[in-house]
């Protein structure tokens, strides 16, 4: 039975998802790592930690911005990664499911997702709202979903 918890700065969690980051096979872990480490996370934002047995299965987050430039979206799930020994046990989806209960509670009607993967998203109910630029110039999608 997979575990999925919001952990924020001085949980118990905190580090080892900060190594299990840095050390995916995910190149974005180590942006995910470092934002941790400079505490980035304020206010409501959260890491979620997917966890079974005790190990650590995947992550995402739920904040304020992303890397689309001048929009003003929010909140963002961003960073979702699954180990690969974990996929195919819908992880994703679980791990959605939990930030959108976490964005209900703090009252947000919408949540987004900044992503190039198309028909990803679409099978969670996301709706691609705008094509955009990210902050190093690639072609992004931005979806949302109502909460």
């Amino acid at each position: 039975m997979y575990k999925i918890d919001a952990v924020k700065f001085g949980d118990i969690l905190w580090d080892r998802l900060i190594n299990y980051a840095e050390n995916c096979s995910w190149r974005a872990g180590v942006n995910l790592a470092k934002q941790m480490k400079e505490k980035a996370f304020t206010d409501w934002e959260r890491v979620f930690i997917a966890t079974k047995d005790s190990k650590i299965c995947g992550y995402c987050t739920l904040a304020k911005t992303d890397c689309i430039p001048d929009v003003d979206y929010k909140p963002y799930i961003g960073y979702i990664f699954v180990g690969e020994e974990y996929r195919g046990n819908r992880l994703s989806q679980k791990m959605i499911k939990q930030v959108l209960n976490y964005a209900k509670e703090l009252k947000f009607s919408k949540v987004y997702i900044v992503s190039g993967e198309k028909g990803l998203y679409e099978k969670y109910g996301f709706l691609k709202i705008a094509d955009k630029k990210d902050f190093w110039g690639r072609d992004e999608q931005i979806f949302n979903i109502a909460i």
